[in-house]
């Protein structure tokens, strides 16, 4: 039967009917162990008790009222991330894309309101990705997001990643901001060195740029820190996040400090749907969890773990798998066979993982799985490159 959705995605021919904690279940009963976490995006896995209970109880009372209210709820969420980051004031989005198109607004329109309306200019890297809007695509700059849609959008000065030539050359009197993942998702998990970002927080304090990070994927806890910058030591000027910041429920935000949002004044930017009582509910109850003492050690403890058993698995099978990246909860295997089959095969061994740049497969588990969760992964990954294996061998056979 043809769908009467958009093809726009080659959708795997599976349908879950219900999830629970890192398990996701079809109508016929399978399970699936998911480590691909809706892409990042189910921090503490499916339907977990208290993110469900937030939600219902907000849904018995208040779904939206409009920005042009203020929503306590909101308010308290944003005082929240206040007090455990760099920022001192936040901009509730519905998604990822849309906190990027906050962060760049911002960034341009701080540097407007400084009487530099020509630093426009941000800077970004190869193999990044920022999103699907018009901005987003021209700044993450992939040739296969760009075609087809007209004019890239201006503005947008991308160079590889670590060629400090390349960036001196780039930036100049048109330039008002980097932009950067810590960790590339979509990329490939390709990590950006501590002392990278440092340097890079270095080149902008001394160049008058703002420093924007991109933390959609790597963010809420993914590496074993709230945010994966911290691991730097460093700060943004301004911060993109969404994915795991609700819990599932569609949610984003842009952070920033007050000097970067100093641009940001009434009616220059706006959301009908951005911080609505069902999302800041939902939001608030993420945080009681990823925020409560020990959680994110032990996320670090059992993405270091998960590494370890990775990086064996590599070694019995290095010509599967050639290398194990990421932080956290944030790993990728680069492959020596096309990640597509990979994902296929790991999806017939009923374990779910995402497909990447670079050859790479992401493991995205929800934050709370446990040593139980990462055996069982284990064994089907074993089982996934035992048969991409015989597989291998058989057409050299042939």
């Amino acid at each position: 039967m043809t769908s009467p959705l958009l093809q726009t995605y080659a959708r795997a021919d599976i349908e879950f009917e219900k999830g629970e904690g890192a398990w996701l279940v079809t109508r016929s009963g399978e399970r699936y162990l998911d480590f691909g976490a809706g892409i990042a995006v189910n921090a503490l896995g499916h339907c977990h008790p208290h993110l469900v209970e937030a939600l219902t109880t907000q849904a018995g009372k208040l779904w939206h009222t409009s920005n042009l209210v203020r929503i306590p709820e909101g308010e308290r969420l944003a005082q929240r991330l206040v007090d455990a980051t760099f920022a001192d004031s936040v901009f509730f989005t519905n998604s990822g894309a849309e906190a990027l198109e906050c962060a760049i607004k911002m960034a341009r329109r701080y540097h407007f309101a400084k009487g530099q309306p020509e630093r426009f200019h941000i800077v970004t890297f190869e193999g990044a990705f920022h999103g699907r809007t018009l901005a987003t695509i021209a700044a993450g700059g992939q040739k296969k997001y760009l075609e087809g849609f007209g004019p890239k959008v201006q503005g947008f000065d991308q160079v590889a990643l670590g060629d400090w030539e390349a960036l001196e050359a780039v930036v100049g009197p048109q330039t008002g901001a980097i932009l950067v993942e810590p960790i590339q998702g979509e990329g490939g998990i390709r990590t950006v060195a501590p002392e990278v970002l440092r340097r890079l927080r270095k080149f902008c304090d001394e160049r008058g740029l703002l420093l924007i990070l991109d933390e959609v994927q790597s963010g809420v806890g993914r590496t074993g820190k709230f945010f994966a910058h911290e691991w730097s030591g460093i700060t943004p000027d301004i911060m993109a996040v969404a994915k795991g910041i609700g819990g599932g429920f569609p949610m984003g935000a842009c952070l920033a400090t007050a000097e970067a949002a100093s641009g940001m004044t009434v009616g220059v930017h706006g959301t009908t749907f951005g911080g609505n009582p069902l999302a800041m509910a939902v939001g608030n109850a993420v945080l009681d969890v990823v925020l409560a003492p020990g959680f994110l050690e032990e996320v670090a403890r059992t993405g270091l773990l998960l590494k370890q058993r990775l990086a064996a698995l590599k070694d019995r099978h290095p010509g599967i798998i050639t290398e194990v990246r990421g932080e956290g909860l944030m790993l990728g295997l680069k492959l020596g066979v096309p990640n597509t089959e990979f994902v296929d095969e790991a999806r017939a061994n009923r374990l779910i993982v995402i497909g990447a740049g670079d050859n790479v497969v992401r493991l995205l588990p929800p934050l709370i799985i446990g040593e139980a969760e990462v055996s069982e992964a284990l064994e089907r990954l074993e089982a996934t490159v035992a048969a991409l294996e015989a597989r291998a061998s058989a057409k050299g056979a042939a």
